[in-house]
């Protein structure tokens, strides 16, 4: 008998005597008569060791492909211990040979055991992947639960805060008590199949071929399938039905689809939402023992573009520089920034743009704006196009285009997310162009900003305030992208117009710095009778924010994820040829009120220094200040383009926001 498979028998043969210590006599015979199975069939069984670490682990489960090369790092720790790991995979969708192929992909050298009918994931009360259990040496779960909490859906920390499964291994080999024995583990659910219909119930009200393929079809297949970032293809039935509870559950806990506006404040182009009529499907469907139904009811997949999704290639291809960027398998990986010249010696004017990620596993969104050189009377941030998983590239509406000034050069926003293995990226972007004299309107982004605000800790719902009361005449608001960091909460948007009435445009309740969402109006927004847009952004820096990095920490504006940002970026279209900038005229103030504005002025003018000013020698230098501020807001206060923000600068900027 080899090593491995005396290994796994001794393994199992605790795991029986565990079900026969914490079970009762009738079900302690049953559990005996529980048979453990590798990879490749070999029936496993007989005697002991001392402590034992089973993992449930899934072959596409996010978490579970982040965390099995910690797990076998642990292994190989606790080699000489007397600490010995078993992996157990009990999903239906996982054929042996992929758990292989994770196994090996992993680098992942404990045993594996293939859970066929899920009687290991119901002896031991498993739920989800990765979940581990700890046996001690009497046949006595002694821990259950998490590996640690650095990773979770939707969360993704620099280092875990508590290491959970390590701390209760290092008590037991002191022979001391677990504190905490039992955590809540998180993850993929283990789809339960016992009820699992067969082609005989096609005659079921709800089936896959007949209702839910189609549902998937339009809902999540675009980014669940293969090549995608999403972790698993719901594209066939056998792999779905593994995955059927774990659907439901991020349907109703609004994880999936990834949408983020209040459906009762206004609709967007290109929305994702999942009617309560398709929910409800599924969730009959689930309750009926998931039936397939029959063959000849199953949709055909939609066709998807692989590549340009305009009718013609692009006019320029540019790659976001010379050679791949690598993506490590795990923790978190900072926007990265790539900056290319397209040696564009002309004005552009583009009408459509696209991003394409080089590798769609790994890149969660890019951005690409475009930075003009110093001086040219440029307007707005220079957004040019972006892409988000399952997001459709969109031309802009006829006679529409953005301007991009000869010299220019194009920035690349990356974000990526490690998704358990190496990867490389070379993103890229292409772009349309069109002759001026076709271009009836200029489209730019403009910026709301707010970059003065500090943020107490504890603070559970902490406001920050922007407007902006200036647009060029006959303008429209196209759409709008709010953006904070890790501790933003939520976002609010309305338009505040003549006589004091309002008007609400958006409303994010639940804002998610995973999901870079790009709001365009169903309408465009006359901007002619807005008085001004008013923005609320909320953050949350209390400890019951999963997302929060360091709730006992003082946050203020930076470009890393563990400061913060207040941001909203929107898209104006304005006529051709009209003036760019709608100054409003001033009303009369006061003696009073003038001193009291004198006053804000220079109080904002040395509260501007102080934090920006690094050197303390009374200039701002472009060095200075943050990278984000350095593209975004560094050119509208440096009126004389000499790289140099001076106090006088910051008075005129001041005044004109005041």
């Amino acid at each position: 008998m080899s090593t491995t498979v005396l290994r796994m028998t001794i393994i199992c043969s605790l795991l029986v005597c565990l079900f026969a210590g914490n079970a009762s006599a009738a079900d302690a015979v049953a559990l005996q008569q529980l048979t453990f199975r590798g990879t490749a069939g070999q029936v496993i069984s007989v005697d002991g060791s001392a402590f034992n670490v089973v993992c449930f682990l899934g072959t596409e489960c996010p978490l579970a492909r982040l965390y099995g090369p910690r797990l076998q790092r642990m292994a190989d720790r606790y080699a000489g211990r007397g600490v010995v790991f078993l992996g157990v995979n009990s999903n239906v969708q996982d054929s042996p040979s992929e758990i292989d192929a994770y196994a090996t992909k992993h680098a992942i050298k404990f045993p594996m055991v293939k859970d066929a009918d899920q009687s290991i994931a119901d002896a031991l009360g498993a739920t989800r992947t990765p979940e581990v259990f700890v046996v001690d040496a009497d046949g006595k779960i002694v821990y259950q639960g998490r590996i640690d909490d650095q990773y979770e859906p939707g969360v993704s920390r620099a280092r875990p805060t508590q290491n959970d499964l390590h701390d209760a291994i290092e008590y037991l080999l002191s022979g001391r008590p677990i504190p905490e024995p039992k955590t809540t583990s998180v993850g993929c659910l283990i789809t339960r199949t016992a009820k699992r219909s067969t082609n005989e119930s096609s005659s079921a009200a709800v089936t896959f071929n007949g209702d839910i393929a189609s549902i998937l079809n339009q809902h999540c297949v675009e980014c669940h399938r293969g090549g995608e970032i999403a972790p698993m293809a719901l594209t066939d039935y056998d792999e779905v039905v593994g995955w059927g509870q774990m659907i439901l559950e991020v349907i109703d806990q609004k994880r999936m689809p990834p949408w983020h506006a209040d459906p009762d404040i206004g609709h967007f182009v290109g929305e994702r939402r999942m009617p309560k009529e398709a929910r409800d499907k599924i969730a009959a469907w689930l309750d009926n023992g998931m039936p397939q139904g029959d063959e000849g009811d199953l949709p055909p997949l939609p066709q998807w573009t692989g590549g340009w999704q305009f009718e013609t290639e692009p006019d320029f291809e540019i790659a976001m520089r010379d050679r791949p960027f690598t993506v490590p398998a795990e923790g978190i990986v900072e926007y990265q920034y790539f900056v290319v010249d397209p040696k564009w010696t002309e004005d552009r004017w583009i009408r459509a743009a696209q991003v394409i990620p080089g590798n769609a596993s790994v890149v969660h969104h890019a951005i690409v704006f475009v930075r003009p050189p110093d001086g040219n009377g440029f307007h707005g941030i220079g957004w040019m196009a972006a892409y988000v998983p399952g997001q459709r590239a969109v031309a802009l509406p006829d006679g529409h285009a953005r301007l991009v000034p000869a010299g220019s050069k194009l920035v690349f926003q990356m974000h990526y997310t490690p998704n358990g293995q190496q990867a490389e990226d070379l993103t890229r972007v292409g772009v349309w162009e069109t002759a001026a004299d076709d271009v009836s309107h200029e489209v730019f982004t403009q910026l709301a900003i707010d970059h003065e605000f500090e943020i107490p800790p504890g603070v559970k719902d902490h406001v920050v305030e922007m407007s902006v009361d200036s647009f060029p005449p006959n303008s429209r608001m196209l759409g709008i992208t709010p953006h904070m960091h890790l501790r933003g909460k939520s976002f609010w948007l309305q338009a505040n117009r003549p006589g004091g009435q309002t008007k609400p445009l958006l409303s994010v309740p639940h804002y998610d710095f995973n999901w870079q969402h790009w709001y365009e109006f169903m309408t465009p927004i006359d901007l002619n009778d807005v008085e001004s847009l008013e923005m609320a952004v909320r953050f949350d820096n209390s400890s019951s924010n999963p997302f929060n990095p360091a709730p006992d920490d003082f946050v203020s504006w930076g470009d890393q994820t563990w400061e913060e940002m207040a941001v909203a970026f929107f898209d104006v279209a304005i006529p051709r040829g009209g003036p760019h900038d709608r100054v409003r005229k001033p009303k009369p103030l006061s003696l009073r009120q003038q001193a009291e504005r004198d006053k804000r002025i220079e109080e904002h003018v040395t509260q501007f220094m102080a934090s920006m000013d690094a050197n303390r020698d009374g200039i701002i230098e472009r060095d200075e200040t943050p990278v984000a501020f350095q593209r975004f807001g560094f050119n509208r206060i440096d009126r004389n383009h000499d790289r140099k923000i001076e106090r006088d600068e910051i008075r005129t900027a001041a005044a004109e926001r005041l």
